[in-house]
């Protein structure tokens, strides 16, 4: 199976484009990328998990998250694009817009999503065979990662800090 025909890829893409859930997409690409390639924070994949952050924290006005999430966005990309995991999808016009939106951040200026191309009829059709995804909106949408419960992430994190003692 083409690595972006994975049912966690064509999520990613469907979050992205669709719903505009960048909090998503970088949940269910974290979890593609913990599967194949953990720790590995150079890993082409790695590109797409910081597009979404950089878009999440940009659209709540973190400026300087976003900045810094899409500048290694756009690094990666430039160092992967031949990569499989950028096959199938036009990749100049995400880049462009990656310009676009570092340059948009920069200057403090409003939100503006936009929508990956795919160019692969394959990838397209993989992407068409989703499940539908629960949309969400407003506050859900926009801060989603401070109103889900995070009692397991603290749990965790807390043992790890207990284990290093």
């Amino acid at each position: 199976m083409h690595p972006l025909f994975h049912p966690l890829f064509t999520q990613f893409i469907t979050y992205f484009n669709e719903h505009e859930d960048y909090f998503e997409c970088h949940e269910v690409l974290e979890e593609y990328w913990k599967e194949i390639a953990p720790k590995d924070k150079t890993h082409p994949l790695t590109a797409w998990i910081l597009l979404a952050t950089g878009m999440y924290h940009w659209r709540r006005g973190n400026f300087s998250g976003a900045k810094r999430s899409l500048t290694k966005s756009f690094d990666r990309i430039q160092l992967d694009g031949d990569r499989a995991f950028f096959e199938g999808i036009q990749l100049q016009h995400v880049i462009k817009h990656i310009q676009h939106a570092i340059e948009f951040v920069h200057q403090e200026k409003s939100f503006e999503a936009f929508k990956i191309q795919i160019t692969s009829p394959e990838l397209q059709d993989a992407i068409d065979k989703q499940p539908a995804l629960i949309p969400l909106s407003g506050d859900q949408l926009i801060h989603k990662h401070m109103l889900r419960d995070r009692s397991e992430i603290l749990k965790a994190r807390e043992e790890k800090r207990r284990n290093r003692h």
